[in-house]
């Protein structure tokens, strides 16, 4: 099993690479070609991917921790069954790509693009959506609660099913947004109305 702590990578080739059950701690990517590669089982905590291609890439069951990618493409990448918890996404390629279920919670995807994204059931709670355009995405029973959604553009999003305790909706953008009796309720009382 691949174990490494505080070493850095940079300009490496690892084209379709096959880790499985690899752990990585404190280390930094940079500028690493992973397109085509399968990460399973795996771990990284407090890494950095700085300008890294992950086009293609297919990841499950893999815990990426309190890491960061910044300038990073995910083009066409599967996140299955993934742990992300307080990772960070900077000026990253986010679409398309294909995500299944998975915890998400306190992650920052702070001004990404997910729009028509595809994100049923996935764990955001506590995350960064702000600036983010998740128009026309699909949210249908995410857990929302505790996220940030100060001008994130929910426009024609699907959010029924929606946990959405303390997201306050009205920082966002909503035109033709879909929501649920308890999500529509959310929003009135949050406008001031008394709902009873």
């Amino acid at each position: 099993m691949r174990e490494e702590t505080g070493t850095t990578h940079r300009g490496e080739d690892w084209y379709a690479e096959e880790l499985v059950g690899a752990r990585f701690t404190s280390c930094t990517f940079t500028d690493v070609d992973l397109t085509e590669a399968t990460i399973r089982g795996s771990v990284f905590t407090d890494c950095r991917f700085e300008r890294c291609a992950f086009n293609a890439s297919v990841h499950e069951s893999t815990a990426y921790v309190t890491c960061t990618f910044s300038g990073c493409n995910l083009f066409d990448s599967t996140w299955e069954g993934c742990k992300l918890s307080g990772s960070a996404f900077e000026r990253c390629t986010t679409r398309p790509l294909r995500v299944v279920g998975g915890q998400w919670r306190g992650v920052s995807l702070r001004g990404a693009n997910l729009s028509g994204q595809d994100l049923t059931g996935l764990d955001l709670r506590d995350a960064d959506l702000s600036l983010a355009d998740l128009s026309g995405a699909v949210l249908r029973d995410c857990g929302l609660g505790g996220a940030l959604v100060r001008e994130t553009d929910l426009r024609r999003a699907d959010l029924r099913g929606a946990t959405l305790e303390g997201v306050d909706l009205r920082e966002a953008q909503l035109a033709e947004t879909r929501l649920d009796l308890a999500g529509a309720v959310l929003l009135a009382e949050l406008s001031g109305a008394i709902v009873d």
